[in-house]
């Protein structure tokens, strides 16, 4: 709780009545949470204390009632020192004009820059290096960083110019209405609070409700809305430095660590057992390399991407979507080189983490309440897209799939998950039998995979060979740090686990977790997994 609280209002209890039962609860809540309710004299007009100003913290000087015609209560006046700046805070930010940035623009600079001919043998890294460097320096053509100093004011999206005129006028009529003391300017003020209320209801509904209508058929952006709605924001702290990101950045580190440790101490035999690695898919085809990809279809990839973007990126996203014809041949290029070789870029496996809270409303000093987030560059996962194409079908044909597996796969959503869970346990109340519902969560499951146990899952399954290398090149050697604001932690080796954000992320996890059905299948037990829970 705040050390310094002002809590005041129209609570229609009767403080005053030492017989009342609720005014006597009330003020020994209010001792138990060591709050002082100042007000002694009465604000209503029956002669009852009905308006309070409780403090903790802070005395209120000058306590006195006026008058306020249009209304049977008194208002309260009262005086309290609290320090505040007259001047709105002001902010250094830095920015680039991208508005500004005409496509035809962008696409013809970018086009300019020569390219290294298909015969040169640069490495894909070299190719990434060349892409950043195009990108960056065009970029910093058209739209230079600049600076200025700005001040924040936070509006309503719903507050519009007529709800702006509505509350001026009312500050007019209501100076009016002091002035005068008339009825009539007192009828036309109270008239017009009403008018205004009603405004601003009717335009924070029509609002919201546009947008709850323009989000149909869109799930993802209908949650958001009812989440703005319903939930606090989840922002950080402003105070932030490197310090912090560092912070951040070894209490994750740390965290992946000790549970790696706990988990090898547990472990009391290292053979499988023979009905554990012998594989039920030995007949299946392999997939040993990936195919090329077209510029088709990487312009095709590119086009329905999110525009989000990460500060790896040398050019915004969306400008990106916008100069596809100078782009989409040097992507292409970067793509199937990384593809053919079964190696991924170094500078593609980067990733920069964003600590974004559990759950809303959390202890934000408290660490164990955030989830690190990656932030990868836009190339690396349209190369995550490609192979993720060609993986997808492969488990698909081959029936590889956990069939019990929702989330994570089209199709398998938390809809068929309680279908089948409700399913078993119908069935088994119709035969009599006791069930017990026992819940697997698997604590920080993206992160605690083991890159060893996850190549050897995808080499039972028939990934052989250039596409296996280049997996295991995805999986090792990543680098990761935290970014908050304009602040960033050194860079620090990944060693367990696959990027909470990414695209390969979801598809990677259900292949490890692969054996847990193999298991429980063994001792007869009925179960479903959802995304990381069974």
């Amino acid at each position: 709780m705040s050390p310094t609280i002002i809590l005041l209002g129209d609570f229609n209890i009767h403080i005053d009545n030492p017989t009342n039962g609720l005014a006597k609860d009330f003020i020994s809540l209010l001792e138990c949470l060591g709050i002082t309710q100042y007000v002694n004299f009465p604000t209503h007009n029956k002669g009852h204390i009905l308006d309070l100003v409780c403090c903790t913290g802070i005395t209120p000087c000058n306590l006195t009632d006026a008058e306020f015609p249009i209304s049977d209560h008194k208002s309260v006046l009262f005086e309290v020192n609290v320090p505040l700046s007259k001047t709105r805070a002001l902010r250094t930010i830095t920015f680039r004009n991208i508005k500004r940035i005409d496509p035809r623009d962008l696409n013809s600079l970018i086009a300019s820059v020569p390219s290294p001919p298909p015969s040169s043998s640069l490495t894909a890294a070299e190719l990434v290096s060349h892409y950043n460097n195009c990108l960056s320096s065009s970029l910093d053509a058209l739209a230079p960083l600049k600076s200025c100093i700005v001040s924040f004011v936070h509006t309503a999206p719903w507050y519009t110019a007529a709800l702006h005129q509505l509350k001026t006028t009312g500050r007019r009529l209501e100076r009016l209405c002091k002035k005068t003391g008339l009825l009539i300017h007192i009828q036309l003020y109270k008239e017009h609070l009403c008018l205004y209320k009603n405004a601003l209801t009717t335009a924070k509904s029509t609002y919201y409700s546009n947008l709850i209508s323009s989000g149909k058929g869109n799930t993802r952006n209908l949650f958001s809305t009812v989440r703005h709605l319903l939930q606090p924001p989840t922002t950080l702290p402003t105070d932030i430095s490197s310090a912090d990101c560092n912070d951040f950045l070894n209490f994750f580190n740390s965290k992946i660590n000790t549970i790696h440790l706990q988990l090898a101490a547990s472990t009391t035999s290292k053979d499988d057992p023979q009905w554990l690695s012998s594989t039920s898919h030995q007949l299946i085809p392999t997939l040993s390399n990936f195919s090329a990809a077209t510029e088709f279809s990487i312009t095709e990839l590119i086009r329905k991407s999110k525009p989000t973007t990460c500060q790896l990126d040398p050019l915004p996203t969306a400008l990106v979507k916008t100069c596809v014809p100078s782009t989409c041949p040097l992507i292409t290029r970067i793509i199937n080189s990384s593809l053919a070789t079964g190696t991924v870029p170094p500078n593609l496996k980067t990733a920069a983490i964003t600590p974004t809270l559990k759950k809303p409303g959390a202890d934000r000093d408290d660490q164990n309440n955030y989830r690190p987030i990656s932030n990868l560059s836009f190339i690396s996962k349209t190369l995550e897209r490609v192979v993720a194409d060609q993986l997808q079908p492969y488990l698909d044909k081959n029936n590889l799939h956990e069939p019990f597996q929702s989330g994570f796969r089209s199709k398998h959503s938390t809809e068929t998950a309680l279908v089948k869970i409700t399913n078993d346990l119908l069935r088994a109340a119709d035969s009599g039998l006791l069930t017990i519902l026992i819940l697997l969560d698997l604590t920080t499951a993206f992160d605690t995979i083991s890159h060893a146990l996850l190549i050897g899952h995808l080499a039972d399954i028939g990934i052989t060979g250039t596409a296996l290398s280049w997996f295991s090149s995805y999986l090792t050697d990543r680098e990761q740090y935290v970014r908050l604001s304009t602040h960033r932690s050194s860079c620090s080796t990944v060693s367990h686990g696959v990027p909470q954000g990414s695209v390969l992320g979801p598809l990677l996890f259900i292949v490890y977790l692969l054996p847990l059905g193999t298991i429980l299948r063994h001792h007869d037990v009925h179960f479903h997994c959802y995304a990381d829970d069974t």
